[in-house]
């Protein structure tokens, strides 16, 4: 990833922060898309002790969670301590009374940097949180590090077509970055292997909102803190003539009334192998040569 695109994790930190008001009545997509995620659950195996919500947010897997694994604990991590007040409250009360539940972990810490034990949880998710960091291979290291022999890793992200006619409209506008950037599927697969983790999967599909005009789009995009917060980003806020720019180039766009955003949603999950033993029982290590004398 080049320097440009890097994200900058205070700016994003902060964004998310003053999101956390708004982001409930923005976030449309990614609710969607944590339900189609939680259905999917329902064709897994998995009798998790410990869940880890990895960009929990404002809590919205965590209902969804807390009822598929009914005698589960739960850690909701997030960056943004205002967005894990409000997932807080997501489990009301009396519903955890009823349920014999203990309230949700929360824990604000960064993905690319877990405050967990080894092989702590059973079932590491994380809904439309991966596009924000830095480094995937790390955070896909530290997600296998964290879950225990076994365990599933199950995300979404976005894939380099999200927001392609927003990043259109802006090209040409100047030099400076204005949408982040986003991998392959193919590539996040790899990422997968090479961090350990067995028989990946992956597929993707393309979710279309539409809007009345860009400032409606961006407006949304603010609401669930998504600014631009890459290192390349253009110097204090879009002046007028930019913006109107963008407006214009948009407008090319226009179908039956409304502009199109297209959101390109990677789905992926992944399991940290059992240890494999020989016919005796013991336990089979790799010895790979480093080089030769």
């Amino acid at each position: 990833m080049s320097d440009e695109s890097l994200i900058v994790k205070r700016l994003a930190r902060r964004s998310f922060e003053r999101a956390a008001a708004t982001y409930d009545a923005a976030a449309v997509l990614q609710n969607e898309v944590c339900e189609r995620m939680l259905a999917r659950l329902e064709y897994v195996k998995l009798s998790p002790v410990m869940v880890l919500d990895a960009g929990a947010g404002t809590g919205n897997a965590l209902p969804g969670l807390m009822r598929r694994f009914p005698r589960t604990r739960v850690i909701a991590l997030d960056v943004a301590r205002a967005m894990l007040q409000r997932a807080g409250k997501r489990i009301a009360p009396w519903e955890r009374l009823v349920l014999r539940r203990a309230a949700p972990v929360r824990l604000c810490a960064d993905i690319e940097r877990l405050p967990l034990a080894e092989a702590c949880v059973d079932l590491a998710w994380s809904n439309l949180a991966l596009q924000w960091v830095n480094d995937p291979a790390r955070a896909f290291a530290e997600l296998r590090r964290v879950l225990a022999p076994g365990g599933l890793l199950m995300f979404s992200t976005f894939g380099p077509d999200t927001l392609g006619e927003l990043r259109a409209a802006y090209r040409g506008t100047d030099n400076r970055t204005h949408v982040n950037r986003f991998i392959d599927m193919h590539d996040i697969g790899d990422m997968l292997v090479h961090s350990g983790f067995a028989d990946p999967v992956m597929d993707m599909e393309r979710v279309t909102l539409t809007y009345a005009d860009v400032r409606e789009l961006m407006r949304d995009l603010k609401a669930i803190g998504a600014h631009n917060v890459t290192q390349g980003r253009p110097p204090g806020l879009s002046g007028k003539s930019r913006i109107a720019t963008v407006a214009r180039n948009y407008e090319a766009l226009r179908r039956e009334g409304r502009l199109p955003a297209t959101f390109e949603v990677v789905y992926g999950h992944a399991w940290k192998p059992l240890p494999r033993v020989s016919t005796t029982g013991r336990p089979v290590i790799d010895i790979k040569p480093t080089g030769q004398r």
